[in-house]
């Protein structure tokens, strides 16, 4: 029996895999004792345009050498937490139950949605009987292995929980939370605390980068190292993509991997670790002015800021006793609204791909439907093509200076790298993949049982000496459309699909107005 049967991980909430019949993914063979090591790294809101010669020289240079997917995706909502949950445990949001940067618990709140802090984390986890995630991690089929993994953060503390949310015998180091909490003292005593009133406005990223190098890249480090930079999503947030302060950043998490792989080269490291980079979203310039509680309490939809008849949780819309009038009333009011675009509900029957409500899509199209914690209703933002003063193209209808979160391609297509060992040197992919593939793929590289539970699927193209018969990839797009006496709602979704993998590539919705509305 594997060990992570054994552990038990087998178990875990089987019926929330939507029915997929448990199988063994594909696995290269290692000898156990003869074990590289993996280090997976994560540039937080970083674009695939941003890696150039003079703005992410190591990054650029790592790229010339590394294998690369030319078709990868975040995963829809384009938050990170959902992104980090997603690539933690190999799943999407209708497997693992994080469904946003905000979500929606009655049992904590009952008439508001919550946020992702570790603090508010821990409690979703105690209202849900210790099931914070509906799917199993990473960091717990290492554990069932007799293995360990170690999370480096210098993002919010609930992005660095959701890396290894049980921890178990690894360890999660961010300036505000170290995990396990007998290893806090540990850490501050070698480490020391985050330096203040240097006037290095980026010095966690070093700070978070010393951690790594000091505890996770040594000869017996763990298994599995992650680290994580905030930047350039921070700075991009709030000064634009493009700005001043955003290339700085930009700039300032280079010089930090940089130093990673020059601390690998320095001790002989570097050809025993197979190292693989993504990001967690795209990024689009925000013009929008709009806020989507404001626009149902003003057409009367929703009682007020208060009141538990209808909550808001990003995008997500829950509405109390699951109300089928008021849910058809929202969804028509959405499709009228301008700056909306893609509406999402709940599928018709299992695994349609079109919403129960006239004009949607459905959350099975997604990878969303989660049985338990899934709204009503799932909106994103409308987006075009619009550049901004700096040149970066992708406009959406958000709050706001930049951001993420929609369903718009630059938001979705993002940069996937993989260099080590185990994988091809300077090898072009053009077959879909996505953060949930990850984690199998590190499975894989150990010879480790991929979960059933797990979504994602092993990239044994990437795989060195390992050729795999993976099949042709096809673009497929789902269409759906409805006539109210405005005009009508037209909705698009375009799909990457790989056999049984499906990757949601962008939505693009059409409004045609008739004359006398205009």
């Amino acid at each position: 029996m594997p060990a992570a049967e054994k552990a038990g991980i087998q178990r875990i909430v089987p019926h929330y895999a939507g029915g997929k019949q448990p199988e063994q993914k594909s696995a290269p063979e290692k000898p156990a004792t003869d074990k590289n090591k993996t280090l997976i790294v994560f540039f937080d809101g970083l674009r695939p345009d941003y890696i150039t010669q003079e703005q992410m020289p190591n990054l650029y240079a790592f790229r010339q050498k590394a294998s690369q997917g030319k078709n990868h995706h975040s995963v829809f909502p384009t938050v990170t937490r959902v992104n980090s949950a997603s690539y933690a445990t190999g799943s999407y949001p209708g497997t693992h139950g994080l469904l946003g940067n905000s979500i929606y618990f009655p049992k904590v709140s009952a008439n508001k949605a919550i946020g992702t802090t570790y603090e508010e984390l821990v409690k979703v986890r105690e209202s849900e009987s210790g099931n914070l995630l509906t799917a199993v991690s990473l960091g717990e089929v290492l554990e069932a292995a007799g293995e360990k993994m170690m999370v480096f953060s210098s993002g919010t503390t609930g992005q660095a929980f959701l890396q290894n949310h049980k921890v178990g015998k690894g360890a999660i180091v961010n300036q505000e939370l170290i995990l396990p909490d007998t290893f806090r003292e540990q850490v501050l005593s070698e480490i020391g605390p985050m330096p203040k009133g240097t006037g290095d406005v980026y010095i966690k990223h070093k700070w978070v980068a010393d951690a790594l190098l000091h505890y996770g890249l040594k000869k017996e480090g763990p298994l599995v190292s992650a680290v994580w930079f905030s930047d350039p999503d921070g700075a991009a947030h709030r000064y634009g993509i493009g700005s001043e302060q955003a290339v700085a950043a930009i700039r300032y998490v280079d010089a930090q991997f940089g130093r990673i792989l020059d601390s690998l080269e320095s001790r002989g490291l570097r050809g025993k670790y197979n190292i693989l980079i993504s990001t967690d979203h795209g990024f689009v310039t925000h013009i929008g002015k709009q806020n989507l509680s404001d626009l149902l309490i003003e057409k009367g939809l929703k009682k007020d800021k208060e009141s538990d008849d209808v909550v808001i949780s990003e995008g997500a819309v829950y509405v109390k006793n699951h109300d089928k009038a008021l849910i058809k009333k929202i969804v028509a009011r959405l499709h009228q609204t301008e700056w909306i675009g893609a509406v999402f509900t709940k599928p018709e029957k299992e695994g349609s791909m079109k919403g129960w409500v006239k004009g949607t899509l459905s959350f099975d199209a997604i990878h969303y439907n989660h049985p338990a914690r899934s709204g009503d209703i799932l909106v994103a933002p409308n987006w075009n093509d619009d550049k901004n003063d700096k040149g970066y193209a992708g406009t959406d209808f958000s709050g706001g200076v930049a951001g993420h979160g929609g369903s718009s391609p630059y938001e979705i297509n993002i940069a996937l790298l993989a260099d080590g060992p185990d994988f091809k040197n300077a090898w072009i992919s053009e077959l879909p993949t996505s953060n949930v593939d990850i984690v199998p793929t590190v499975l894989a590289l150990y010879g480790l049982p991929v979960p059933p539970q797990m979504d994602g699927r092993v990239l044994a193209e990437y795989f060195e000496n390992k050729p795999a018969k993976t099949g042709n990839s096809k673009k497929e797009v789902v269409e759906t459309q409805v006539q109210y006496p405005w005009g009508t709602y037209k909705l698009s979704l375009e799909l990457s699909v790989l056999g049984k993998y499906s990757y949601v590539n962008f939505t693009k919705t059409e409004r045609i107005v008739k004359k006398e509305e205009r």
